[in-house]
């Protein structure tokens, strides 16, 4: 039975997105934002119909064209001829999923009546959406000012009958996925091209999807942490409540407290400890997990104003008898953070690497490499390797792209956010995080079989989960294998509600 999501104006969290997203809910305007958007429209119209002054993008021309007056007879031409000039893109294709959320968003906010969209432009949209019609889109392109110009140009292509989409696993043209579902091509009517490219949906839309995943991994940090520091009998101390009271950061605390909890009813953590301390990596878990939690809240907190927010230019507001040319199209906020993102979710695979690192250095009576025989056998002395090279992957992608910017449009567009670039990117940091995650869970599942006590109940339920797809390593084998298994096993991982931080030890792993 189809379920929809009705559009109307109430703000939109990150669980929102994520149910309508991950549920495959199809969506559907409400009453009243078709009459915004009817409004807007009417109201658009009315102008050109009264008035002859120049409004930007609408019968004038666009960036350092601006003082170009354009003809009215021309003014439908000029919107189809700048989604057409604006195609460029250049570099791999968008992942689906990236798709996908770049047509919601980009219908969220078109639906909130500022925008002069037609009605039936903003239903094909829906269209699309909900029959999984992807159009193919570029990666690279966007200076992250005007809007995502270029990759919003290719969302927008198809419902033109031009440009290509994916459809069932197959490529169609923009024309031939019309005629298949017996769908009209949009004409383009005035500003409706702008209100098309101007946006930061491509931004926004990788900013999502970024999060989703980012939001598992610190959680599977924690844990992951957890599982190392047993496995090399490391102390607990450093998580008592009193250390994080006079230091209060909130993903200090709310780290703090998860590991305790983990490790409750573990019998390793209890035993006697011949060390008086551990190293940075074991012992700061709460400083260092802590700080990229509360990092990753600002980033989410951005990203969701903007998801929420109308980001085309020029702004429509029938009822106070304005048209507005102005700047919600800069993707500054989304740049700075998405680099942020970057950089919190680097350092977790930064420490991750560290915990790894010591697990396999035979120190506390665990073998050198985590293997029997070591010298005949390598063990998992080269998967630290791999590790490292992501690690140092991670640091060189996230150098800010938001401290740069590059003049464009004959000066018109001088400072540019380059928001799109620090979005991909983010999304290259996290894949590997998780890679750096999984060769830990490798490494740290490994040393805990050289243990006699019992880690907690709550650790015990993931080994054993995790030891149905990757079984111990009793002599070197291709560990390629086994690292690849790794990281899809934290894929398959699906935890109810997961929440950044989940402090219920009965959470059970679901494969």
């Amino acid at each position: 039975m189809e379920t929809f999501h009705i559009i109307n104006n109430d703000f939109l969290s990150l669980n929102d997105l994520w149910h309508i997203f991950s549920t495959h809910q199809k969506l559907k305007l409400s009453p009243a934002n078709k009459n915004k958007v009817k409004k807007a429209r009417q109201f658009l119209d009315h102008k050109l119909q009264s008035s002859d002054r120049p409004i930007y993008g609408i019968n004038t021309g666009f960036g350092a064209l601006h003082n170009i007056k354009i003809d009215e007879t021309q003014i439908n031409l000029l919107q189809e001829n700048l989604v057409k000039s604006h195609a460029c893109g250049i570099g791999n294709p968008v992942p689906h999923d990236i798709v996908k959320l770049m047509l919601l968003l980009k219908i969220l906010s078109l639906s909130k009546g500022h925008s002069g969209i037609q009605l039936t432009t903003l239903e094909l949209l829906i269209k699309f959406y909900n029959h999984d019609i992807l159009p193919v889109i570029y990666q690279q392109g966007s200076l992250g000012a005007s809007g995502d110009l270029v990759p919003l140009a290719h969302l927008s292509l198809p419902l033109m009958g031009e440009g290509q989409v994916f459809y069932k696993g197959k490529i169609y043209s923009g024309h031939d996925i019309l005629k298949k579902f017996g769908w009209n091509k949009i004409h383009l009517q005035a500003k409706e091209g702008l209100a098309l490219l101007n946006g930061t949906q491509f931004m926004s839309a990788y900013g999502v999807y970024n999060l989703f995943i980012a939001q598992k991994l610190l959680y599977l940090a924690d844990v992951l942490a957890a599982l190392s520091l047993d496995a090399f009998d490391g102390r607990i101390e450093p998580f008592d409540t009193l250390v994080q009271e006079v230091r209060p950061h909130k993903g200090q605390i709310e780290t703090a407290a998860f590991i305790r909890d983990i490790l409750e009813d573990s019998e390793l953590i209890k035993q006697p400890k011949k060390h008086v301390q551990d190293p940075y990596s074991f012992r700061c878990v709460p400083q260092v997990h802590g700080a990229s939690k509360d990092a990753v809240q600002y980033v989410s907190k951005t990203i969701i104003n903007e998801v929420n927010a109308v980001t085309d230019n020029p702004l429509i507001f029938p009822d106070e008898n304005k048209i507005i040319s102005g700047g919600n199209f800069h993707g500054q906020p989304l740049a700075l953070a998405l680099d942020m993102l970057a950089i919190a979710m680097s350092e977790i695979a930064n420490i991750s690497e560290r915990r790894t690192y010591q697990l396999i250095s035979g120190k506390r009576d665990l073998p050198a490499f985590l293997v029997n025989n070591p010298g005949l056998n390598s063990g998992l002395m080269i998967p630290q390797y791999a590790s490292a090279s992501a690690v140092s992957q991670n640091k060189q992608l996230s150098t800010p792209a938001s401290v740069d910017s590059i003049e464009s449009s004959n000066g018109q567009e001088d400072h540019v956010s380059m928001g799109a670039n620090a979005a991909t990117k983010a999304l290259n940091v996290i894949k590997n995080v998780q890679k750096v995650l999984a060769i830990e869970l490798l490494t740290a599942s490994q040393a805990l079989d050289f243990r006699k006590h019992k880690t907690s109940s709550f650790l015990q339920s993931l080994i054993k989960a995790y030891r149905s797809q990757v079984p111990f390593i009793e002599e070197d084998r291709i560990l390629q294998k086994d690292i690849a298994k790794s990281v899809e096993f934290i894929d398959q991982l699906n935890f109810d509600n997961l929440p950044v931080i989940q402090t219920d030890n009965e959470i059970q792993f679901d494969l």
